[in-house]
């Protein structure tokens, strides 16, 4: 079998604004630094799964990303994580919902790839820890409980708007997923989305990243999204590209197509994609989507992408 060039497309969420230049650099040194490890995976032979599992690995890894160190608190002051994963080449689609106390929820979703039942709530997520003897992990940090308490002063009046985790807690609460959509050197395609969730939301609300709407991948393209989850959901999103995409419309067509549709219900979301040739697609309604990809040539980013522009591609 010949050989392919490998393709991928991270994300660490997508909203308002990146605030500071501090803010910038950081965010780009994390992306591209997680973008060069899983990448060499790839290189090197690995799966696109082996790569997607890598990649978000790191992504929940790292505090700045809300998934999991560093994701948010719902409004008991719990936090509730959700992730998933779909290979491509076998149309697969795994995950968990509102998962506590583990350090990576994506390493569930791999699990269940291969059981009968293959998306489990909180309580059965739970038991699956026990029967797999992860150790229990608290995925809280200091500045994730601040401002926790420093909305529950304003009686969690405040809208979550942020995208990263900053040093200033009096800065808005944070939205956020993690993404990574990966295309291998014998043309497999597989994502993987993570997240903790909007933030101080009603307990046990389900987000979209453990759904098709989410996260969705086939032998032809995937797709990984982020924004507001019920706005994903009313879209469809991730499916809805890759079907377009299946159904013969080029990925620039489908992201654009997809993307133009969710800004005029006035949705606020953003999305990363890769087809089976290689192409490379990225969309977002929001003003800000922090992805990061290697083109097969060299590492790149969007960070400052903040036109009016809905859609990019490579």
């Amino acid at each position: 079998m010949t050989q392919i060039q490998p393709k991928l497309i991270i994300h660490g969420g997508a909203g308002s604004s990146l605030k500071g230049k501090g803010g910038l650099l950081a965010v780009r040194q994390s992306l591209h630094q997680i973008v060069e490890e899983v990448y060499n995976l790839l290189l090197n032979g690995a799966t696109a799964k082996e790569a997607v599992i890598k990649g978000c690995q790191l992504l929940e890894d790292e505090p700045r990303f809300n998934a999991g160190t560093g994701s948010v608190l719902q409004s008991d002051g719990n936090i509730r994580m959700s992730a998933s994963l779909m290979d491509g080449i076998k149309q697969r689609f795994s995950g968990v919902i509102n998962v506590s106390r583990v350090k990576n929820p994506i390493d569930l979703a791999h699990f269940l790839q291969n059981e009968d039942d293959r998306i489990l709530s909180d309580l059965g997520s739970s038991e699956l820890l026990r029967e797999l003897n992860i150790p229990i992990y608290d995925p809280l940090t200091d500045l994730r409980l601040q401002e926790w308490i420093e909305e529950r002063k304003d009686n969690f009046s405040r809208t979550m708007a942020g995208v990263v985790a900053e040093d200033d807690v009096n800065t808005s609460a944070r939205r956020g997923t993690i993404g990574v959509v990966a295309l291998d050197q014998n043309g497999h395609i597989c994502a993987g989305t993570s997240t903790g969730g909007k933030g101080l939301e009603r307990i046990g609300r389900v987000s979209d990243s453990a759904t098709p709407a989410g996260n969705y991948a086939n032998s032809k393209a995937g797709v990984s999204c982020t924004g507001i989850g019920e706005d994903i959901i009313d879209e469809c999103l991730a499916a809805k590209i890759v079907i377009r995409v299946s159904d013969g419309l080029s990925l620039a067509d489908a992201m654009l197509k997809s993307v133009t549709e969710a800004s005029q219900n006035k949705r606020d979301l953003g999305a990363i994609a890769i087809d089976n040739t290689g192409a490379i697609a990225f969309g977002k309604t929001s003003e800000v989507l922090l992805a990061a990809y290697h083109n097969g040539k060299k590492i790149d980013d969007t960070l400052e992408w903040t036109t009016d522009e809905l859609m990019g591609t490579i």
